[in-house]
């Protein structure tokens, strides 16, 4: 195949431009392949640049010197090089041999040719190249794709997929995060080497999976692509058809999950807190003499589920713990009324409770208009939110006006009685029935600590 060029106005990063230069200078080709062309092509600045080149890595290390060049991924032709304290990975034009992990190239053989180079690259988007001064060159239809706004593989989809597994994630992942639609042979691959996901490392899947489901597009993906994800969350299979025989509900349960999806802002807590807030549904679900269908205690089920999930993952501690929270309490009641505010922020922190407000608000708009009242409750109670933050009321023992040292002043017993009363006094400030005086503060708690002792004496 011919190769197809255009020219494109765009100014490289100085380091990137200067490395390629150096290689023509010094008689290789050189370009930026990869991710960078595309996402330059699609007007997005580019989070890195990778170079290919026809020089061997030995060849890239006398035009840079040895104190410059790491050879960070030697066994595939890759040398990252260092130029005034930026790295970029400078990678040979190379040939694939046999994959033997579905990861993994057992063994590759350099090349001259960016022909030869490009073919054994994942995607057509991802197979262009451009030299330093914007000129695209494409061998497999990439511009054209990019236009199209269609992802395929280079060459027979099947053979992509069985070199690298992962592909078939990154796609998927691509076409959550841009809407990109996946060429009818390449979808269907997809489908038939799904259980190839089997051989891949879990932190792999995760690093895609959790770009894909912060995707604008997530929803269509997840929905379109379901049997592919059960594969590694077979957790979901339940949710899909599962009717709810509610009244406040007009979808099953994952309709009703990927509805809610597209109602969360793209933040990873958030959406993997609304993909798993209903995962436990379908075990909790009882049918009323009523006829309406009823899920008792599935929060605490589903944040259960959820943890087995994520630790299965191999998710980092803090995303983990925080998603699992949110979903146990995904229905806990958050009333407009200061005294509401006060009291969830006293149990769960600012940080939490906001993200409580964006679940809980997903949540309700992928319920029925019989539910629909609740988002106005929601936008008055985050108005008071804001108003008791901005306002540094007290929701905490470390905002009151009095602390332990003071009520041992006043002779209250050390310890757990201590304890007692910051609790008694903390608690009806903010039920709003003692103001966060210090003087106020001590008398009500020589009453407490009286009240305590006369109690004990009986």
């Amino acid at each position: 195949m011919e190769a197809r060029e255009i020219k494109v106005q765009y100014k490289l990063p100085e380091t990137v431009d200067s490395l390629l230069s150096r290689l023509t200078e010094n008689g290789f080709e050189a370009y930026v392949v990869g991710g960078a062309v595309r996402d330059i092509l699609l007007s997005e600045t580019p989070l890195d640049y990778d170079v290919a080149t026809s020089a061997t890595p030995s060849e890239v290390m006398e035009v840079f010197g040895q104190e410059c060049c790491h050879p960070t991924g030697i066994s595939h032709g890759t040398v990252t090089v260092v130029i005034d304290k930026d790295a970029v990975e400078v990678t040979t034009f190379r040939v694939d041999g046999e994959y033997g992990d579905a990861r993994h190239p057992n063994q590759v053989q350099y090349t001259r040719s960016l022909q030869e180079d490009v073919k054994r690259r994942d995607f057509t988007m991802n197979a262009l190249a451009m030299r330093s001064d914007g000129t695209v060159i494409d061998y497999v239809g990439g511009i054209e794709d990019l236009h199209d706004r269609l992802l395929r593989t280079v060459g027979v989809p099947k053979e992509r997929f069985e070199e690298d597994a992962l592909r078939i994630l990154r796609a998927l992942r691509f076409s959550a995060e841009h809407g990109f639609r996946i060429e009818e042979e390449t979808s269907r691959e997809i489908f038939l080497q799904k259980d190839l996901l089997r051989l891949l490392s879990v932190e792999r899947i995760w690093k895609e999976f959790s770009r894909t489901i912060c995707g604008l597009y997530c929803a269509t993906i997840l929905r379109k692509y379901f049997d592919v994800f059960s594969v590694f969350l077979p957790e979901i299979v339940p949710m899909r058809g599962f009717q709810q025989h509610n009244p406040h509900h007009i979808y099953d349960v994952w309709e009703h999950t990927l509805v809610a999806m597209t109602h969360t802002p793209p933040e990873l807590i958030l959406r993997t807190a609304v993909m798993f807030h209903d995962v436990g549904k379908p075990p909790c679900f009882e049918m009323g003499e009523d006829g309406i269908g009823h899920f008792r205690g599935h929060p605490k089920v589903s944040a259960a589920m959820t943890d087995e999930i994520l630790k299965r993952l191999k998710v980092d501690t803090y995303t983990r713990e925080t998603v699992v929270s949110l979903i146990r309490t995904h229905d806990v009641p958050l009333e407009p009324s200061f005294k509401s505010v006060r009291r969830r922020l006293a149990q769960y922190g600012e940080e939490k409770v906001r993200f409580l407000l964006e679940v809980k608000r997903a949540d309700i708009a992928a319920h029925s208009a019989q539910s629909a009242y609740r988002l106005p409750e929601l936008t008055e109670f985050e108005k008071l939110l804001d108003q008791v933050i901005l306002e540094k009321q007290c929701c905490s023992y470390s905002a009151m006006a009095i602390n332990g040292k003071d009520l041992l002043a006043m002779g209250v017993a050390p310890g757990v009685t201590i304890g007692k009363v910051k609790k008694q006094l903390l608690n009806e400030i903010i039920d709003g029935i003692l103001p966060n005086e210090k003087e106020a503060l001590e008398a009500r708690a020589r009453a407490v600590w009286k009240d305590m002792q006369e109690f004990r004496n009986e």
